[in-house]
């Protein structure tokens, strides 16, 4: 069983392979500045871990798989940061302000398009399986971010409605990895099916602490701006928890902060002062607790030893601890 640096290692050198060195550079080289800026490359991860619990080997039936997830994961990065109006990714400048909003809307096209080209790469035996699982994916990633989109015009959502989103915009390409990496193992359907649950209750707990990070996180750590959430109104789980909760005094408050404009400074402390007050971050974190025991209890299903599965266990566990 190969080691966690082991793989990240191959999926470093397999994405540094990549042949986004040519013309025209305008549409390319912002491709390649995407891949450089790094990442925690989790959804490739997921797949060669879910492929270890099946197989000793990795191969490029199972590698370009991976890249691909990698890939397209950078795909949606670009424009969601477009329709966020996002100024930095990772730490450094998304693609649309260091060069312009069309250069990032291409350039994102592109890197959809190899996406599924290093997914074509899986083997004959699994690749009609593993297409279909992709292309489901991709169009359920789509739908979320619509959903989110949506929920910042809407002036009140439920947990429901809130968790549905985050199924689908982020959890299901986690959720893929895990199953694609599984079928290009040999895994029968059905230990597929319960890797995909596994990866999808991961996703879920990854997102409510990624937003619970945008609020309580430390720039310096956290690779991206502070209340960025805030600022755009976005039904984070911890807004949409705040909302259920918040009365009178409160409510009233939270609403005036929401209307601010022209004050981001004090819409941002103003709102997590909030959050204190109503006890949205430990709230958030019982809920990121709910979704580990789910995954948890996904991963006890999936009928391999139990020593294949720790390193596995281990790796969400470092997920949804997670500071930056």
């Amino acid at each position: 069983m190969f080691s966690l640096k082991e793989l990240h290692s191959r999926i470093e050198k397999g994405l540094a392979s990549l042949p986004f060195d040519k013309e025209p550079q305008a549409l390319y080289h912002p491709v390649a500045y995407s891949i450089s800026v790094g990442g925690k490359r989790i959804r490739p991860t997921m797949c060669l871990l879910s492929h270890q619990l099946f197989s000793r080997h990795i191969d490029d039936y199972v590698l370009m798989p991976a890249l691909g997830l990698e890939l397209f994961h950078a795909f949606t990065l670009a424009h969601d940061d477009i329709m966020d109006g996002a100024d930095i990714r990772r730490g450094q400048a998304t693609l649309h302000r260091k060069w312009n909003t069309n250069t990032a809307i291409l350039s994102g096209d592109v890197m959809c398009i190899y996406a599924y080209s290093l997914m074509a790469q899986s083997a004959p035996a699994v690749l009609p399986q593993v297409l279909e699982s992709f292309s489901r994916t991709a169009a359920q990633v789509c739908e979320g971010q619509q959903y989110d989109m949506s929920y910042e015009g809407w002036d009140l959502i439920t947990h429901e409605d809130y968790l549905h989103m985050i199924a689908l915009k982020t959890a299901a390409l986690i959720a893929c990895s895990a199953q694609i990496g599984a079928l290009c193992g040999g895994a029968t359907a059905l230990q597929a099916q319960h890797l995909y649950n596994f990866g999808q209750a991961t996703g879920m707990g990854f997102q409510i602490r990624d937003d619970y990070l945008d609020a309580f996180g430390d720039l310096a750590v956290f690779g991206k701006s502070i209340g960025g959430d805030i600022l755009n109104n976005k039904k984070t789980w911890l807004l949409v928890d705040a909302l259920q909760k918040a009365e009178g005094a409160e409510l009233k408050e939270l609403n005036r902060l929401l209307n601010l404009q022209d004050a981001p400074q004090e819409k941002v402390a103003g709102v997590i002062h909030l959050y204190q007050k109503l006890g949205i971050p430990q709230a958030a974190e019982a809920e990121i607790n709910r979704l580990h025991e789910a995954s948890s209890q996904a991963l006890e299903q999936v009928d391999v030893p139990d020593h294949k599965k720790e390193q596995l266990y281990q790796y969400v566990v470092s997920l949804l601890s997670r500071e930056k």
